[in-house]
């Protein structure tokens, strides 16, 4: 896939729609998630926290999918620890449906990584979000990021 994200206003909502995007195979990352009973609430919808739970799935495929585990950050005696998180919720997800997760790095400092994320049904961006995360040690002491996540 390759391409955009087109913005479409109907009876005052904002709706986005999903054709392609652009971003370079190495910053951006899908996976497919189905919708489990247990996600949801009364209503056969996606409980509004387990969208956190699906970005923080993103992250570790995203790591896993370029040949790293969060393991090795434990191994490595790091860990990444969640300093800022957002979600918006545009439109509901619901029991069984079929989603697509795409995650991708917006930056990265010399202690921390900030992700993007949109969920997609059927081509429409159901809910987009931002998380940071903040590289410490065993001590809860900020620590720099491995060169190998870096690049460096």
């Amino acid at each position: 896939m390759s391409g955009r994200s087109t913005a479409l206003n109907r009876s005052s909502r904002c709706e986005h729609t999903v054709s392609d995007h652009a971003a370079s195979p190495a910053s951006v990352h899908e996976m497919e998630i189905r919708v489990r009973y247990q996600e949801t609430d009364g209503q056969r919808r996606v409980h509004h926290a387990n969208y956190l739970t699906y970005f923080e799935m993103g992250r570790t495929e995203m790591l896993r999918a370029h040949g790293q585990t969060y393991r090795d950050f434990e191994d490595a005696g790091l860990f990444m620890v969640v300093s800022e998180a957002s979600c918006r919720y545009q439109a509901p997800a619901e029991y069984d449906d079929l989603l697509v997760l795409r995650t991708r790095v917006e930056k990265i400092t010399a202690a921390s990584i900030r992700h993007g994320y949109e969920l997609i049904r059927d081509r429409r961006i159901i809910a987009t979000g931002t998380t940071v995360v903040v590289c410490v040690d065993r001590e809860g002491r900020i620590r720099r990021l491995p060169d190998w996540i870096v690049g460096g």
